[in-house]
């Protein structure tokens, strides 16, 4: 996807090949596996100081669970953004759902796919919710970090990673 944005992707598994990308997307998927696999390669610190850096930063459903500071259950991986984060809220996968997300910055709205995605249950003062679903904060951003509780990659929807794209 965001090579059809004019980014060149690479993969990240290494604090080496970190060191070689201007921006990173943290993707969905099984939260305790991207923590285990961080941990195991030496990567927490690095994206850490990256983030703390200015290096933008997106989070979709898991992404944003192993970004956000606080967890309902368990101990945070990269601690970056200043949201307390509810796993697994909107229930389990026979539970999952489409919608358009009304994004502010973006023109039009975003389709999201919600899969046992994670629910923001508090922000900091200083996150700024850029959307909202069911009265609840399901985008956020704070300075250069961006996050989401959906997958807007699984519809082919780019508008998020542009958005993250603009910021480096």
């Amino acid at each position: 996807m965001v090579s059809d944005l004019g980014a060149t992707p690479a993969e990240v598994r290494t604090p080496e090949e970190l060191a070689d990308v201007d921006a990173l997307i943290v993707p969905g998927g099984e939260s305790t596996t991207i923590s285990k696999l961080a941990r195991e390669h030496g990567l927490v610190e690095p994206i850490r100081e990256r983030a703390e850096a200015g290096m933008p930063m997106l989070g979709t459903c898991a992404g944003m669970i192993v970004m956000a500071r606080r967890l309902d259950d368990g101990e945070p991986l990269l601690g970056l953004v200043d949201i307390r984060v509810r796993r697994n809220a909107y229930g389990r996968q026979v539970e999952s759902f489409e919608t358009d997300v009304p994004v502010r910055g973006i023109e039009e709205p975003v389709r999201g796919v919600f899969i046992r995605a994670p629910q923001v249950e508090e922000v900091g003062p200083g996150v700024e919710v850029l959307a909202e679903h069911g009265g609840r904060p399901v985008v956020a951003r704070e300075g250069n970090l961006v996050v989401a509780s959906f997958h807007p990659e699984l519809v082919g929807d780019p508008r998020l990673h542009r958005y993250l794209l603009a910021r480096v």
